[in-house]
């Protein structure tokens, strides 16, 4: 804290002295004298020109603190000289004004504090209060200036009870302002059985000490320089000198001796009948002295360096340094408190998150039990589904075995159906050599009978007819062989594709039954159609044989069914034969073709019987 700073703190005090209604403004006539106080206790060459021109009466009214301070900076304060004034006379000056409107003692004279003890105790309060205003001095200051009282007078402060005091009392700005600080004194609360007197010298000592910076005062022997006697002085240890008086009253000041960091301080052995010596020694002489006992030898000697070290320190004032160092200390204080309640209020979240996370989690393995519960269920579904779906499979297996058993009967059977097939179509063959055979015979026959071959043209043409068609007949069951093979050939990819093909087999082993029951059918109708046949060919037979008998003079005309067409007998029989192969034949194939074998074999059976109007007429036509 600079001397600026001191300055302001007791002017502070001056001005809101002059603010009687508390509105923050002064008048200017107020302010004018105040400066002029100022000027003369500050030691500051008076400018009237200045003071008139700056606070001569307009219309401006009273002025505030801030437009008070560009005037008390620009025309006072800096124009003030460290030592160039008395400090104690500036201080006096405002605790005059301000005393007078705010410090209220004891009416009856019970006040524990003189008015000149309270003025002291306002200097050391405004040294030690904090640099805001409104000024206060925080509980800690409180505390270490009266233990600084307490222990000039030897007495002991009861610190729980300045606690319970402090927690009482209202605080602005987060201390006690002086006013508040006076009246704590002068309660006696903390003072209780102690004589003014000795207030008063305690008070005296530690303004001296932290004011007035005087590190410690006393009396010590010094020998002389010339004359190399012992004499006994008041002594006053200052930062920067060490001054020695005639007694304590310090009227007479005998000398000093200037310190500064090249100077030292040493114990020195007991000799010429003093003890408890020590020396100071400087850049130009060395001063010995001597202490009543070891502890005063010992205390001064720690003054003495101190002051030394402050000196080299370029520090002036013991107690700025320590009011310095005890600031950092409150604000450190102030900082591990607020990091311990930010720790605090941070591990309170990590708490409530811990907790809300230990929730969340026992939330979790609720779920996750829930969730193991149901994925058992379903595990459980699942397996039995599974041996449903392997038994059903099972099932479905056994009887697809059963299938493949029946269709490889199945198979056998049609296999030998096919080789009977294939024997047939052999005889249907040979037959149909043996008819050519015939036909070639019957041919020359008719060769030789002129007369008969005009009227078998026309049946000569109609049995050609019939042969092409025996022969379209074979090519067709030519191709229903090879037709029967592909199909055998499906029948055996079918039979690999069991499984897809099942349901279609039995299907096809319906319909095959179906066509079984139509081709017995068929043969059926088939077997009646050949007796027909054979009868019609029987008559034809006769028929023929009559023609065949030659017609004599005076002979009755005979209706003759045997003759040439006695041959075709056999030839018709290998044909109704063929038919029916082709019919079981057709029958194994698809319902279509089945129907076209029957009416083949219809039209073959129907074929091989002549109508009768023909036969009247190839019976009639020799005769003609």
């Amino acid at each position: 804290m600079d001397l600026r700073a001191e300055l302001l703190k007791s002017i502070w005090y001056a001005f809101t002295a002059l603010d009687v209604e508390k509105s923050g403004k002064v008048s200017k006539s107020q302010l004018k004298v105040l400066s002029h106080n100022l000027y003369t206790v500050l030691c500051i060459p008076h400018d009237p020109v200045a003071l008139e021109e700056h606070f001569r009466d307009d219309d401006d009214g009273p002025v505030s603190s801030q437009g008070y301070m560009p005037y008390l900076n620009k025309y006072i304060l800096d124009k003030v000289e460290e030592g160039a004034f008395v400090k104690e006379n500036f201080d006096e000056l405002c605790w005059t004004l301000t005393a007078k409107k705010n410090y209220k003692p004891d009416r009856n004279g019970n006040s524990v504090v003189s008015h000149q003890d309270a003025f002291k105790l306002w200097c050391l309060f405004n040294f030690l209060s904090e640099d805001k205003y409104p000024l206060v001095m925080v509980p800690d200051e409180v505390e270490y200036l009266l233990k600084k009282i307490c222990t000039a007078m030897n007495v002991e402060l009861n610190s729980c009870e300045l606690d319970d005091y402090l927690s009482q009392e209202p605080q602005g700005q987060g201390g006690l302002t002086v006013w508040q600080f006076l009246d704590m004194v002068n309660s006696g609360r903390f003072l209780r059985g102690i004589e003014q007197e000795a207030i008063s010298m305690a008070v005296e000592e530690v303004y001296q000490e932290v004011i007035e910076n005087v590190l410690k005062q006393g009396y010590l022997w010094k020998k002389g320089q010339l004359r190399r006697n012992w004499s006994e002085r008041w002594f006053m240890l200052k930062p920067s000198v060490l001054s020695y008086y005639m007694s304590e009253e310090r009227k007479e000041k005998k000398g000093s001796i200037a310190l500064d960091k090249h100077c030292c301080v040493e114990v020195l052995p007991d000799r010429d009948g003093k003890r408890c010596m020590f020396c100071v020694k400087t850049s130009s002489r060395t001063y010995e002295m001597s202490a009543s006992d070891t502890r005063q030898r010992q205390e001064w000697t720690l003054a003495i360096q101190t002051a030394i070290r402050l000196q080299a320190e370029g520090k002036k004032s013991l107690h700025k340094d320590l009011k310095q160092k005890r600031r950092e200390q409150r604000e450190q204080r102030e900082q591990r408190k607020a990091a311990k309640e930010e720790e605090t209020q941070r591990l309170k979240q990590l708490q409530e998150e811990k907790e809300r996370k230990l929730q969340e989690l026992e939330l979790l393995k609720e779920a996750q039990r829930q969730a193991e519960i149901l994925l058992q269920e379903e595990e459980q579904r699942r397996r039995k589904q599974h041996e449903e779906m392997q038994r059903t499979l099972e099932i479905q297996l056994q009887e697809a075995e059963q299938a493949r058993a029946s269709m490889q009967a199945e198979m056998v059977l049609k296999e030998a159906e096919a080789e009977r097939q294939r024997k047939r179509i052999l005889e249907l063959e040979d037959m149909q050599e043996r008819l050519q055979e015939a036909l070639q015979q019957e041919v020359k026959a008719r060769q030789d009978e002129e007369a008969v071959r005009y009227a078998q043209a026309r049946l000569l043409a109609e049995e050609e007819e019939k042969l092409k068609q025996l022969m379209k007949l074979k090519e067709e069951q030519e191709e229903y062989i090879i037709k029967t093979q592909r199909e055998k050939q499906v029948l055996k990819q079918e039979m690999e594709n069991k499984n897809k093909c099942l349901e279609e087999a039995q299907k096809q082993l319906e319909e095959v039954r179906v066509n079984r029951q139509r081709v017995d059918q068929d043969v059926m109708a088939a077997q009646r159609k050949l007796r027909q046949a054979s009868t019609n060919v029987k008559h034809w037979n006769v028929q023929m044989n009559r023609l065949m008998h030659p017609i004599g003079p005076g002979d009755k005309r005979t209706n003759v069914s045997g003759g040439v067409f006695a041959g075709y007998q056999p030839l018709l029989s290998r044909r109704d034969s063929s038919l029916k192969l082709k019919q079981r034949l057709e029958d194994k194939g698809s319902d279509p073709t089945r129907e076209n074998s029957t009416e083949n074999v219809s039209n073959g059976g129907n074929s091989s019987v002549f109508p009768s109007p023909d036969a009247d007429t190839m019976a009639t036509e020799p005769t003609n």
